[in-house]
């Protein structure tokens, strides 16, 4: 049956790549009337990952809101990748998912089979995480579109925030970069098998590994690297934490296939945008033009970045090389400069 429909056809965009810009995201959302409540530990204030409520001195609720249209084209990898990508929200504060509600849009035409397919990938990962759907809501669309609003509980004294970075702090990467890159190759079909595969499990790894090796450990800002792109979400890490960072560019495993494309200039829509949102806080030096279109390239369902006290790294680096696809130490927090990011 998911040879008979060609998902990322009926689509403008793909993944993560299909978000708002995060420089118009921040006008929009600018002059919103806000309740202050001081139960409410996390809102949109930080650009953050997910909210969290306090319900008690012991546990807060994480809630997150994650869809996008299709990455691929098989339906039920469709469903995978984008429940994926919703529970990563969770994980990124530092949470455990527990309930999730599907979010759906269809065309009329849609085969019934291809539907079930999709909402059959996210119970598959939603089962892997521990998460359970319970409902959700569906309307016509010309364009396909899946996810999810997923819920967790964390401990409100043990979540985690994309700020709160430090000097000394060392960063750490838990996915490679060049997934915004490989899906613009693959609608113009031009992606070999091999790379194709690769590329679908790491969108389908669960950041459950990450988190659950973090946990024991001295987080002091984690995000995860989605469509505003590794320099964007690092960009948003440093000015809320109102420190700079220094980046090893050769730390960072750049995905071959994908560097090979962006040299010859097939790049998605959306680095364009993250590049316009963030390039005035980064200082490229010598880098390659190509690896910073990777850097500024919208990922869908990537990895954390986290930032750990010095005296945690080498301890952090260890556990995450065996519980995460790619752990990568990619650089560390100073104090802040003209530049929010520096590339060596």
């Amino acid at each position: 049956m998911s040879e008979d429909i060609k998902l990322t056809k009926l689509a403008n965009c793909a993944g993560c790549g299909a978000k708002v810009g995060a420089g118009v995201l921040a006008k929009l959302l600018s002059d919103l009337p806000t309740l202050h409540d001081d139960n409410l530990l996390v809102g949109f204030d930080k650009s953050d990952d997910a909210a969290v409520y306090r319900i008690k001195d012991d546990l807060a609720i994480v809630q997150t809101l994650d869809f996008f249209p299709p990455i691929a084209d098989d339906p039920f990898v469709f469903g995978q990748i984008a429940a994926t990508n919703a529970l990563s929200d969770i994980y990124a504060m530092g949470g455990e998912p527990k309930l999730a509600l599907n979010i759906m849009c269809v065309p009329k035409n849609m085969p019934k089979e291809a539907v079930h397919e999709i909402l059959r990938g996210g119970y598959e990962k939603c089962a892997e995480a521990g998460a359970i759907i319970c409902g959700g809501h569906s309307i016509y669309d010309e364009e396909p579109k899946y996810g999810l609003s997923v819920t967790g509980f964390v401990h409100p004294d043990q979540m985690w925030k994309n700020h709160g970075a430090k000097p000394g702090d060392v960063l750490f990467l838990t996915k490679p970069i060049g997934i915004g890159v490989l899906t613009a190759a693959q609608r113009g079909d031009l992606l070999e098998p091999e790379t194709h595969d690769r590329m679908i499990k790491w969108m389908t790894t669960l950041n459950k590994g990450a988190r659950d090796a973090l946990v024991n450990y001295d987080v002091h800002a984690c995000t995860d690297v989605t469509g505003f792109s590794f320099l964007g979400h690092l960009y948003e890490m440093c000015s809320g934490s109102d420190v700079s960072a220094e980046i090893d560019v050769n730390a960072i495993t750049l995905i071959p296939e994908a560097l090979e494309f962006a040299r010859i200039g097939i790049l998605p829509e959306g680095m364009y945008r993250n590049r316009t949102y963030a390039e005035h806080a980064v200082d490229v030096g010598n880098t390659e033009l190509a690896v910073c279109d990777l850097l500024f390239d919208p990922q869908t369902s990537g990895g954390l970045l986290v930032a750990v006290s010095e005296q945690d790294a080498n301890a952090v680096f260890e556990a995450l090389q065996s519980a995460v696809p790619c752990a990568q130490r990619v650089g560390r927090i100073i104090p802040q400069k003209d530049k929010s990011i520096y590339l060596q």
